[in-house]
């Protein structure tokens, strides 16, 4: 009883803004989230980045919780749901990559030559605009899941987009100008 006390103390004082209840917080549960991430996962790596994505996301979203489940409970919901995250990220990742290995394997060299183009003008864009095109074309994430990635609204994300197509439009074609210019 004397636990659960101190407990909703930390809570209390952590939504206050307290950082050393918000530690005393995760050292209780520290090991126990680690646990469970990496039960779902089966790297330490990965375990120990997504323990660490859980207490940051209980910290931004303390405000909300209400006390209706067990702190512990509410933790393993915020843990749970990163691992899924996690999860469905590493199968989109590990798509991709097996398309781009088949690609490569049957792309012939000005394929090849192609694709460093793309990405040499890809490197040009803005940080921003960049990060964009990489979350929602590569990635594969849709423009809200990509808005809450860059912690921007989704037309900002649909704006850079748009901006960094044009851009990324203008520079391919003055690149197979100028190479069509040389071949001439």
């Amino acid at each position: 009883m004397v636990e659960l006390e101190e407990e909703q103390g930390w809570i209390s004082q952590s939504q206050q803004g307290d950082p050393v209840a918000f530690e005393a917080l995760v050292t209780r549960y520290q090991h126990m989230m680690h646990a469970l991430t990496f039960r779902m996962t089966g790297s330490l790596a990965d375990a120990d980045d997504l323990t660490q994505e859980t207490f940051i996301q209980a910290f931004r979203q303390l405000s909300s919780y209400r006390a209706e489940a067990r702190f512990s409970s509410w933790l393993y919901r915020i843990a749970v749901n990163r691992c899924l995250n996690w999860k469905k990220r590493k199968e989109r990742q590990e798509r991709l990559h097996t398309d781009w290995g088949r690609q490569l394997e049957t792309a012939d060299v000005p394929d090849i030559k192609r694709m460093q183009q793309v990405q040499d003008a890809l490197m040009k864009l803005n940080p921003k605009q960049r990060a964009a095109v990489i979350l929602t074309t590569y990635d594969g994430l849709n423009h809200a899941e990509a808005a809450r990635t860059l912690g921007c609204s989704e037309t900002t994300v649909s704006w850079r987009l748009f901006a960094a197509r044009a851009k990324l439009k203008k520079m391919l074609t003055r690149q197979q100008e100028k190479e069509a210019h040389c071949d001439e």
